[in-house]
Order: C-alpha cells, then structure tokens, then sequence
C-alpha cells in the first residue's frame, strides 16, 4: 500500500524503520518543523525527519494541517494509508477522510485507559501492571478512535518511562505490520472503544517532578521511575537541588528506622543505597545528581562531606 507517515519523536522511528523494511511503499513523511533546542536555541530536526533524511524520504513539515497549503504535500502524495505516531499536529477532517484505509494511530496504552499526551508516565504512576499499545483509526476525538487491535505489556517493578518507550515503540512497529495486513485483507473490523475504565493521561508538568517525602515509598518510587529521563524526580538539600534517577522501596523493618523518625531523614546505607524515611517505608536511592554535576552512585554521594547530616525537603 501507499503510505505516508506522520510522527516526530523517537518513539515514532521504530514503525517508520518497520514500514521502510516491508513489502509497502512510504510515498511520504510528515513531521513537526525544525525547532530550537539546547543552550544555543539553534534549530534542531526530528528523530523521524533524520531518518527520513537518511533513507532518501520525501519530507513535509507545515505548520498546519489545516489549510489547503499545509495539505499540499499529502495532496500530491495520495495516500491508501496515513499512518500517525506521536505527530503532535491536530488532523482536520480533510485529513482524516482522504486515505482510503483511513488515518492509523499507534497509541501507548490499553484504550480506553490512558487517552491522551502522556500514556506511558501516568501509567507507571498509577501503578498499572500492565499497559501495551493500541492500533486505531483515528476520529474527530482525542484518542476515541475505533480499535483495530491491541498489545499488552507488562509492567514490572523496575521498568521506568525510558525502557517502557523502547519495548513499546518495539511492539507498536511490530503490530503496526500485522494491522496493515488486516486492513488489506479485509480481516480486521474495527471495534468501538469500551464506554467504561476511560481514564486521561494529561501532559506531564515539570512540577510534578518534586518530592513530597511524606508521601509512601511506593509512590515515590513510581514517580522516580515514571519522571526518567524526564523530568526527573528531585528533591532538596541545603537548598540545592538533587535529583533522583533510581530507586527502589525498602520497608521500615528491613532497614531498622526509628520509630518516629521525620520524613527525608537520611537513615545511612543499606546495600549500597542511600536509605531516606518516607510516610511510610523508606526509598533506597541508586543514583544521585546534585545541580550541574555528574550522576552518581549512592556510595559516593554518601562520601561526600556532610551528605548524610541534612535531610531531604
């Protein structure tokens, strides 16, 4: 089939890189235009328009869907298909009805749970156990899109935003060739979304990131593993700030606090991590960054000089 693609980030490369290797043709690729980025705001490109570029794909970037001039391209492109990962422009109903096979999407979740900007961050939250990818035909709504098929994954106690992206974009390409296949066969019937269990995952704000040590170590632990690589979990010292890249729970128990011991007191080491008192249970932090330093284990930011006298606020 002919198929153009629209995603941006990394998580869209996997299925474009799926589409290129199979029997279809990828006529065309959308993605969002070149934005600054970094200290110097110097123009950056997408991961997909880098690929793009690389396989000798042809290339659009409007700044709109919504205008016949934004259309241009897929005008001229005519796509059977038009295949949408983590794109990041709104599709007007123009858009929508010109392929034949209609607009797919690869969404980071089980649907009806978890519609929305962030699938992957409020699923780990949550503490699903499980979560997987959906393939649909997108609709007017936001994420309400009849469903093709799904892929369940599960979500273990050490996985974080950064590993989930992976296997997810990983199984989203995978299935994205199956659903394909199906559509072509006339074997696939979209399926309606379920009126119950829809739940949103609104966009992640980077004051989400900060740590209330009052709150239960598991939640902490989630919110440690859901913020990686961004924006990562952090918390105070002295007035500095530390960031927290891994952690794990540890129970009150195991660790022998004190009874009546403050929330973000520094407890010592146990196992080689960095033992601090929740509202209950402890968090054993793995590895530590100060401001404009390094990351480091929690050994070695335990030898540091006077790292253990001052709690975490």
């Amino acid at each position: 089939m002919r198929i153009v693609f629209a995603g941006t980030p990394e998580f869209a490369v996997p299925p474009l890189a799926a589409l290129c290797a199979s029997r279809h043709s990828v006529v065309g690729v959308l993605t969002q235009p070149d934005r600054p980025a970094g200290r110097g705001r110097k123009l950056a490109t997408s991961a997909v328009k880098d690929f793009a570029l690389q396989h000798s794909l042809p290339i659009a970037q409007p700044q709109t869907l919504r205008t016949a001039e934004g259309r241009e391209s897929l005008v001229l492109w005519q796509p059977e298909v038009l295949v949408v990962v983590a794109y990041g422009l709104i599709l007007p109903l123009e858009v929508l009805s010109m392929p034949r096979f209609g607009c797919l999407n690869i969404h980071a979740s089980l649907l009806p749970r978890w519609r929305g900007a962030a699938p992957i961050q409020r699923a780990i939250l949550a503490g699903d156990e499980s979560t997987g990818v959906t393939l649909m035909q997108m609709d007017a709504g936001l994420d309400t899109g009849p469903m093709l098929l799904q892929r369940r994954v599960p979500i273990g106690a050490d996985i974080d935003s950064l590993s989930l992206h992976a296997t997810l974009a990983q199984v989203g390409a995978e299935a994205l060739l199956e659903t394909l296949t199906g559509l072509e066969a006339g074997t696939l019937v979209p399926q309606p979304q379920p009126v119950d269990g829809v739940t949103y995952a609104s966009k992640i704000d980077k004051a989400e990131a900060r740590i209330d040590w009052q709150h239960e170590a598991i939640d902490i632990a989630r919110r440690v593993r859901a913020f990686r690589p961004w924006p990562v979990a952090e918390t105070t010292q002295r007035g500095e700030q530390v960031r927290i890249h891994e952690a794990v729970v540890l129970g009150d128990v195991e660790v022998g606090r004190p009874a009546g011991t403050v929330p973000g007191t520094l407890l010592g080491m146990h196992a080689d991590r960095l033992v601090v008192a929740c509202g209950r249970d402890c968090l054993g932090v793995g590895v530590l960054q100060r401001a404009g330093r390094r990351s480091v284990t929690a050994r070695e930011f335990a030898n540091t000089a006077a790292a253990l006298t001052e709690p975490f606020q």
